[in-house]
């Protein structure tokens, strides 16, 4: 969600991007093989992203078992 500007706040923000016009200068794939790669990029990290927090959720109970039961915690990292 973003941020919870009044009307007028608004209207001055769309009139200083029209200004700055930020479309003109923005950048992306210009080649039908980059355009390509970019199309799968949203598929690759995603999934990555989901088993990374899968991952993680499951190393936060892991660590929170060690600390509530006293175990060393020296093991874990290098």
């Amino acid at each position: 969600m973003g941020p919870h500007w009044t009307a007028e706040q608004r209207t001055r923000r769309a009139a200083a991007v029209r200004r700055w016009k930020p479309w003109e200068s923005a950048t992306g794939p210009v080649t039908d093989a980059g355009r390509a790669v970019s199309a799968g990029n949203a598929a690759v990290h995603g999934m990555a992203s989901t088993r990374w927090r899968v991952e993680l959720r499951e190393l936060h109970a892991l660590l929170r078992a060690t600390v509530r039961d006293g175990r060393d915690t020296e093991s874990f990292g290098p």
